[in-house]
């Protein structure tokens, strides 16, 4: 299998986990609402969900992708759910999301096992966080599009994920 990557201003760091490619069913995943209990993702079975994916909710980028998202949210409908994950912990995160006022994106931490950063390929071998990433995955569990941002200073391609989410509703 080839080492996969991403950089940090410009500077490579190691994927681990397999690449999921567009076409493929998207892995069942186990993380960690804020609230402590377990997440899966059949939970959002019958949804288009929205699974973003971010180094950490306390960086400017991820704050700013997150806020972008849960306001994307409103126009979407209650047939998406939009998740992002990282690496903070459940408690960081509930404290984040009730300071910026994000409540209609939900957020998972993988700190406990890197269950979802690794079968989704997102693990950032370096810093055990999340690499930037945005997958789609339809009703029927099917990744409908994948983007790993190649710098994860930059921000994903908003157009393209809202696209590809229109498309299956």
């Amino acid at each position: 299998m080839a080492k996969r990557s991403v950089n940090f201003k410009g500077n490579p760091l190691t994927l681990l986990g397999n690449e999921l490619k567009e076409g493929e069913k998207a892995p069942s995943f186990k993380a960690m609402s804020n609230g402590l209990a377990p997440v899966h993702l059949s939970d959002y079975a019958g949804k288009v969900v929205v699974l973003a994916t971010v180094p950490s909710l306390d960086t400017p980028v991820c704050d700013l992708e997150t806020r972008r998202f849960n306001s994307e949210a409103a126009q979407l409908g209650a047939g998406v759910q939009i998740v992002t994950a990282s690496m903070d912990l459940p408690f960081a995160q509930g404290r984040w999301c009730g300071a910026a006022g994000v409540d209609r994106v939900q957020t998972l931490s993988d700190h406990k096992d890197a269950d979802l950063g690794q079968k989704y390929g997102v693990l950032i071998e370096e810093l055990r966080l999340l690499a930037r990433a945005v997958f789609v995955i339809d009703k029927d569990g099917i990744v409908r599009h994948a983007q790993i941002v190649p710098d994860i200073t930059e921000q994903p391609n908003y157009d393209t994920v809202l696209a590809a989410v229109k498309r299956l509703l």
